[in-house]
Protein backbone atom coordinates (compact mmCIF):
# COMPACT_ATOMS: atom_id res chain seq x y z
CA UNK A 1 0.00 0.00 0.00
CA UNK A 2 1.74 3.15 -1.06
CA UNK A 3 -0.82 5.66 -0.22
CA UNK A 4 -0.51 8.07 2.46
CA UNK A 5 -2.85 8.48 5.03
CA UNK A 6 -4.32 11.98 6.18
CA UNK A 7 -4.20 12.32 9.89
CA UNK A 8 -7.55 13.95 10.11
CA UNK A 9 -9.41 11.04 8.40
CA UNK A 10 -7.29 9.00 11.23
CA UNK A 11 -8.96 11.43 14.08
CA UNK A 12 -12.62 11.25 12.27
CA UNK A 13 -12.12 7.36 12.07
CA UNK A 14 -10.97 7.32 16.02
CA UNK A 15 -14.00 9.55 17.31
CA UNK A 16 -16.57 7.00 16.08
CA UNK A 17 -18.29 4.18 18.10
CA UNK A 18 -16.27 1.36 17.99
CA UNK A 19 -18.45 -0.88 15.02
CA UNK A 20 -17.77 2.22 12.60
CA UNK A 21 -14.56 2.64 13.48
CA UNK A 22 -13.89 -1.22 12.93
CA UNK A 23 -16.38 -0.60 9.26
CA UNK A 24 -14.52 2.83 8.20
CA UNK A 25 -11.42 1.59 8.79
CA UNK A 26 -11.76 -1.78 6.46
CA UNK A 27 -13.23 0.56 4.07
CA UNK A 28 -10.82 2.74 4.04
CA UNK A 29 -7.98 -0.16 3.57
CA UNK A 30 -10.33 -1.01 0.83
CA UNK A 31 -10.32 1.58 -0.77
CA UNK A 32 -6.48 1.84 -1.13
CA UNK A 33 -6.06 -1.58 -1.91
CA UNK A 34 -8.00 -1.08 -4.81
CA UNK A 35 -6.23 1.89 -6.27
CA UNK A 36 -2.77 3.02 -4.40
CA UNK A 37 -2.80 6.43 -5.82
CA UNK A 38 -6.50 8.12 -4.25
CA UNK A 39 -5.75 10.69 -2.10
CA UNK A 40 -7.58 11.28 1.20
CA UNK A 41 -8.78 14.47 2.33
CA UNK A 42 -11.05 16.43 3.94
CA UNK A 43 -14.49 18.54 2.74
CA UNK A 44 -17.21 19.76 3.84
CA UNK A 45 -15.59 21.02 7.16
CA UNK A 46 -15.27 17.31 8.77
CA UNK A 47 -16.33 14.53 5.68
CA UNK A 48 -12.96 11.98 4.63
CA UNK A 49 -13.38 12.11 0.85
CA UNK A 50 -10.77 10.11 -1.48
CA UNK A 51 -10.11 11.29 -4.84
CA UNK A 52 -8.08 10.51 -7.62
CA UNK A 53 -8.68 13.16 -10.27
CA UNK A 54 -11.99 13.78 -9.18
CA UNK A 55 -14.19 12.60 -6.32
CA UNK A 56 -14.16 8.85 -5.64
CA UNK A 57 -15.81 7.89 -2.76
CA UNK A 58 -16.56 9.69 0.99
CA UNK A 59 -17.69 8.16 4.36
CA UNK A 60 -20.88 10.07 6.28
CA UNK A 61 -21.60 8.18 9.50
CA UNK A 62 -25.25 8.47 11.63
CA UNK A 63 -26.29 7.31 15.01
CA UNK A 64 -27.18 3.93 12.99
CA UNK A 65 -25.32 3.59 9.94
CA UNK A 66 -22.14 4.52 7.59
CA UNK A 67 -22.86 6.24 4.21
CA UNK A 68 -19.73 5.62 1.27
CA UNK A 69 -20.85 8.19 -1.00
CA UNK A 70 -19.53 6.62 -4.63
CA UNK A 71 -19.30 9.57 -6.90
CA UNK A 72 -19.68 8.01 -9.81
CA UNK A 73 -23.57 7.27 -11.55
CA UNK A 74 -22.13 4.94 -14.57
CA UNK A 75 -19.63 2.82 -12.60
CA UNK A 76 -21.53 -0.37 -13.14
CA UNK A 77 -22.48 -1.91 -9.93
CA UNK A 78 -24.05 -5.76 -11.42
CA UNK A 79 -23.49 -7.26 -7.93
CA UNK A 80 -25.58 -4.53 -6.60
CA UNK A 81 -23.42 -3.38 -3.36
CA UNK A 82 -25.05 0.90 -3.74
CA UNK A 83 -28.31 0.43 -2.30
CA UNK A 84 -29.42 4.14 -1.94
CA UNK A 85 -29.42 6.64 -4.71
CA UNK A 86 -29.48 4.80 -7.87
CA UNK A 87 -31.26 6.73 -9.72
CA UNK A 88 -28.84 10.62 -8.66
CA UNK A 89 -27.24 12.13 -10.92
CA UNK A 90 -24.17 12.69 -9.45
CA UNK A 91 -23.89 9.81 -6.39
CA UNK A 92 -25.38 7.20 -5.31
CA UNK A 93 -24.47 5.44 -1.73
CA UNK A 94 -23.85 2.48 0.28
CA UNK A 95 -26.20 2.33 3.52
CA UNK A 96 -24.10 0.08 6.09
CA UNK A 97 -25.25 -0.94 9.52
CA UNK A 98 -23.28 -2.60 11.92
CA UNK A 99 -24.45 -5.70 11.10
CA UNK A 100 -23.89 -5.67 7.55
CA UNK A 101 -21.68 -7.52 5.63
CA UNK A 102 -20.30 -7.06 1.47
CA UNK A 103 -18.05 -8.60 -0.50
CA UNK A 104 -14.78 -6.65 -0.30
CA UNK A 105 -13.64 -7.48 -4.29
CA UNK A 106 -17.03 -6.93 -5.14
CA UNK A 107 -16.23 -3.32 -3.51
CA UNK A 108 -12.84 -2.74 -4.66
CA UNK A 109 -13.84 -3.47 -8.52
CA UNK A 110 -15.91 -0.80 -7.70
CA UNK A 111 -13.40 1.97 -6.50
CA UNK A 112 -11.70 1.02 -9.27
CA UNK A 113 -14.28 1.68 -12.10
CA UNK A 114 -14.87 5.21 -10.56
CA UNK A 115 -10.74 5.44 -10.58
CA UNK A 116 -10.49 4.08 -13.95
CA UNK A 117 -13.49 6.76 -15.16
CA UNK A 118 -12.15 9.56 -13.29
CA UNK A 119 -8.70 9.07 -15.09
CA UNK A 120 -10.76 8.80 -18.41
CA UNK A 121 -12.26 12.43 -18.07
CA UNK A 122 -14.82 11.42 -15.17
CA UNK A 123 -18.47 9.71 -15.54
CA UNK A 124 -19.65 13.32 -16.81
CA UNK A 125 -17.32 13.09 -19.82
CA UNK A 126 -18.02 9.25 -20.31
CA UNK A 127 -22.01 9.72 -20.05
CA UNK A 128 -21.57 12.04 -23.31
Amino acid sequence: MTSARNDQIDRFINALPEWQKNLCTEVRNLIHEAEPDIEETIKRGDRPYFVLKGNVCAFQTTKDHVNIFIYDPVAPDPHHLINQGNDNKTARSIQMFQDSIFDAQTFKDLIKAVADNNRAGGWRKLSR
